[in-house]
């Protein structure tokens, strides 16, 4: 929990302004001049006047400041014990993750990303949560919370989802109550009724086997020497809230993650960023230029991309912007070469339908 200590309430603050105002009515009784009505009087009455005022705006402007710098702060420590840093690495895989707010000095927003290493492999879950501020935060920690727990947990992919969209559907609950302590259950015409999530689950096996679950969120790329390509094509499942997970629930195999590979995933705010002229970002392009000469670390990744991002939108991006990077960097014993790359993209699972939700960032949309 984090605990914020408030400034006890002084007579400071109000110090300046009274001295300005007795300045003022001083002058205004107390100073012969201020009686007079010449043009010379006038002169020095509206001069002193203006000196008040312009003391009084100028208090009032460092004090907003002031606390608007303490907002920042508490909204960066909340959001740094929500949104852990990753470490650079996790059981042979190289990690690097960022985030970009679309609001110029914004700390909090709703995108989520988190990689742990478990008995079960490396798991990993990316999302974006509709909306920005405290509210989406809310649900960011509902989300993180569960998954840091059901990743250890539950076996199998599928019980983490699971787990995911009953700890959001929980939070939800909660949220409606306390936003409206009257409404005794759900409401369907409440805000928080359309509250959405998007999530991306994957786990790392120790052989480098890709599983995958997706509930409407973009699919990652996968990057193999100078190749880029979709890690599926396959239509994800609905995003988690508005819809029930299918009792059938299998995760996606999605072939090996082999040593030197690596996955770029990201929000749809990366691909939905538009230069000017009103042009998609093309990932893709950008992912293959920053590797088409040699391989580069998740970090180097990592900066490419926010650096074209930036350049793309001319400094500001309309949407919120997370990316996370890993590289197998484990040795190569133990791997076997499927030749034509046997599992690239997925073969079986949930749904098998040809992707036409997001289609490539040049055209989509």
């Amino acid at each position: 929990m984090i605990r914020i200590k408030a400034r006890a309430p002084t007579t400071r603050g109000a110090v300046l302004p009274t001295l300005w105002g007795a300045v003022a009515v001083a002058y205004k009784y107390g100073c012969p001049l201020a009686q007079q009505t010449g043009l010379g009087a006038r002169i020095v009455t509206s001069a002193v006047f203006l000196a008040v005022g312009t003391g009084l705006i100028f208090h009032v402007r460092r004090a907003l400041l002031r606390e608007l710098r303490q907002a920042r702060r508490v909204a960066r420590a909340a959001q740094s014990v929500v949104l852990r840093p990753l470490p650079p690495r996790l059981d042979g895989l190289n990690v690097a993750a960022a985030q970009l707010s679309a609001e110029h000095g914004a700390s909090v927003g709703g995108d989520l990303y988190e990689a742990i290493a478990t008995e079960h492999g490396v798991r990993v879950v990316m999302g974006d949560v509709r909306g920005h501020g405290l509210a989406a935060l809310g649900t960011v920690a509902a989300v993180l919370g569960s998954f840091r727990e059901a990743a250890h947990d539950e076996p199998e992919l599928g019980s983490v989802l699971r787990r995911l969209e009953r700890a959001l559907a929980r939070h939800l609950r909660e949220r409606a109550r306390a936003e409206h302590p009257a409404h005794g259950g759900a409401d369907p015409d409440h805000p928080v009724a359309e509250e959405f999530v998007t999530v991306l689950l994957l786990e790392i096996g120790r052989d480098g086997e890709l599983h995958a679950l997706n509930c409407g969120h973009p699919w990652p790329y996968r990057i193999s020497g100078a190749r880029v390509e979709p890690l599926s094509r396959l239509e994800p499942l609905p995003p988690l809230g508005p819809f029930p997970l299918p009792d059938e629930l299998v995760a996606e195999s999605c072939g090996r993650l082999v040593p030197g590979d690596s996955l770029v995933l990201f929000t749809d705010g990366v691909e939905d960023a538009r230069d000017v002229r009103g042009r998609f970002f093309s990932l893709p392009e950008v992912l293959r230029e920053a590797v088409c000469d040699h391989p580069v670390s998740p970090q180097t990744v990592l900066r490419t991309v926010f650096a074209a991002l930036l350049h793309h939108t001319a400094g500001s991006p309309t949407d919120d912007i997370a990316l996370l990077v890993l590289r197998n960097e484990r040795s190569r014993e133990g791997y076997h070469s499927p030749g034509a790359r046997d599992g690239d993209t997925c073969g079986s699972g949930v749904r098998a339908r040809p992707a036409t939700s997001h289609p490539q960032p040049t055209t989509h949309r």
